[in-house]
């Protein structure tokens, strides 16, 4: 046997033990239910399953649905009251997997090698599109089960057409369940400046390009944090954030530098908006109103300048909310309505349909024995209250209910922000649900914390929001070209724009670089990426 063969051998054998024994602590998976090991027949053949009402079952079956959570989190969302009153009132009992994002690759890779999985697997982070998409026998197509078992969902896709866009994939069918998030904005990060240092050098809000520019100029010499020393940073970030372009109709929520333009997708790093954008960038960056590291630093860098112990030393940057980095010093951060760009609109990153939804938040896996049950159980998430529920926390626990028909948040706990304190009652942005645009009009949320202060703040922005590229799907084989093309194409783009921003020059080498994308194979990603957004928008 050669080398080769011998390492081959040996990572064969390495990947089955390992499979053998994540396949061993996950025992009964699926293909092993409680109830089927009992030696009882699918409920689906038997009058034990009920195609409609409650009990979903007359005698209890387990699943076995998986979860990832980030870091540390934990499983204290199981304890949300209304997951018990589920299994109580369904007669499906879950046997919780949850595993956190620390290993999560490692196990991840296994089960898919071995093929045991358990029965469902819950929530968009857990498994990706091209996890799917590449293991497809492992997955039931739901298409045949949303009709007859899943009212709740078939209703909210008939209200909210984009739940079935997002959902279906590039074979025409529907394999995970779709998100609609409550309360969501339709903006994405909006322009944060420091409005102490405004005060204190007596300048107004910055409406336009120009206006930035004068007030970043100010910040760094006019001594706005009144320390005595020139250490005022106007602008940073870790790398030119694609935020920093929006005046000059770049809106990128997805870092994948595609927009749609007239309802065509555009490759805007070849764009002259981008261009002009680029130049104002170095102007900026000439004068010393952008960071010198801006393309040097990490995420802890810039996180330590925003955060600086002594004194505030940033002036302006593009944020989900004012305090969400600047720490001790958030007080004096405020979000603004965006900058109007040379052509005098206005643009905002977001989506015009809210940043509500996600697929791949419920999958059923081929080693479920019982799908009729997994998709009723399934269903019961897409209700409004159910959704709330899932987002939030119980009610009676961080949800009240008024006897006027709204729904009121609670106040965390002390010592704990009102985010934490919702990841630990609820599966928050994971698993499947559904709230109608109508019922949120019910839900009161605090306009000076958390998700109601984002609510507050979309009120500047949302009327500039653009259409964004949508999250589109991949075929296979799709999947095996992207990488080759958008590692060696990104990096050129990221490698130019930091020359460009840094040393100027674009007007000389535009032609060059443009000649370069095309000959790295620009135009082959551009139909990828054309074709998959065709077919999203084919989805009826």
């Amino acid at each position: 046997m050669s080398k080769q063969a011998g390492k081959f051998a040996a990572k064969k054998w390495t990947a089955l033990v390992l499979a053998g024994a994540l396949a061993f602590g996950l025992a009964g998976c699926g293909g092993d239910n409680s109830s089927a090991g009992s030696g009882n027949p699918a409920p689906s053949e038997t009058s034990n399953f009920n195609k409609e009402g409650l009990p979903i079952v007359n005698e209890p079956v387990t699943l076995k649905v998986l979860t990832m959570r980030w870091g540390n989190m934990g499983d204290t969302f199981t304890q949300n009251q209304w997951l018990k009153d589920l299994e109580t009132n369904t007669n499906v009992k879950i046997e919780w997997q949850v595993v956190s994002s620390n290993d999560w690759g490692e196990q991840k890779s296994i089960m898919l090698a071995s093929g045991t999985l358990p029965d469902i697997i819950l929530g968009d982070q857990t498994f990706s599109d091209s996890d799917i998409v590449n293991n497809l026998s492992y997955f039931r197509p739901l298409d045949d089960y949303i009709d007859p078992y899943m009212p709740n969902l078939k209703a909210a896709m008939a209200e909210t057409p984009d739940l079935k866009k997002i959902s279906t994939f590039p074979d025409g069918k529907i394999y995970s369940l779709p998100t609609r998030l409550p309360s969501r904005p339709k903006t994405k990060n909006q322009p944060v400046i420091n409005k102490a240092w405004l005060d204190q050098l007596g300048l107004q809000v910055p409406d336009t390009v120009d206006d930035l520019y004068n007030v970043l100029k100010a910040f760094k010499e006019q001594d706005p944090n009144g320390n005595g020393k020139a250490d005022e940073i106007p602008y940073t970030e870790t790398g030119l954030a694609p935020d920093f372009l929006n005046p000059f109709g770049i809106t990128d929520i997805n870092a994948n530098n595609m927009l749609v333009k007239d309802g065509k997708p555009v490759y805007y790093p070849i764009s002259e908006e981008y261009k002009e954008g680029l130049k104002f960038a170095n102007k900026l960056y000439a004068e010393g109103l952008i960071d010198k590291e801006l393309f040097t630093q990490d995420a802890t860098m810039t996180s330590a300048k925003q955060q600086n112990a002594d004194a505030p030393i940033v002036g302006f940057t593009n944020q989900w909310t004012p305090d969400a980095v600047f720490g001790k010093w958030s007080d004096q951060y405020a979000a603004i309505p965006p900058i109007a760009g040379p052509d005098g609109k206005r643009y905002n990153p977001g989506n015009p349909n809210g940043m509500s939804f996600n697929r791949n938040e419920l999958l059923i896996t081929t080693s479920c024995k019982y799908p009729e049950v997994a998709a009723r159980w399934a269903d019961q998430f897409y209700t409004n209250e159910a959704s709330i529920q899932n987002f939030w926390g119980a009610i009676g626990t961080v949800i009240q209910k008024n006897d006027d028909g709204t729904y009121t948040l609670m106040d965390p706990p002390a010592g704990t922000s009102a985010d934490a304190w919702y990841w630990e009652q609820s599966l928050r942005d994971f698993g499947p649900k559904y709230v109608s645009p109508s019922f949120e009009k019910s839900i009161v949320l605090n306009p000076k914390a958390g998700d109601g202060l984002k609510l507050e703040i979309d009120k500047m922005g949302s009327e500039y929001v653009t259409t964004p590229f949508p999250n589109v799907m991949y075929t296979a084989e799709e999947f095996q070209e992207l990488p080759t093309l958008t590692t060696d194409i990104d990096t050129y783009v990221a490698t130019m724009r930091a020359q460009w921003v840094t040393k100027g020059g674009i007007d000389e080498g535009w032609d060059a670089y443009v000649k370069k994308l095309n000959d790295m194979g620009l135009e082959k990603l551009m139909k990828i990426r054309t074709d998959a957004y065709d077919r999203y928008m084919s989805v009826k």
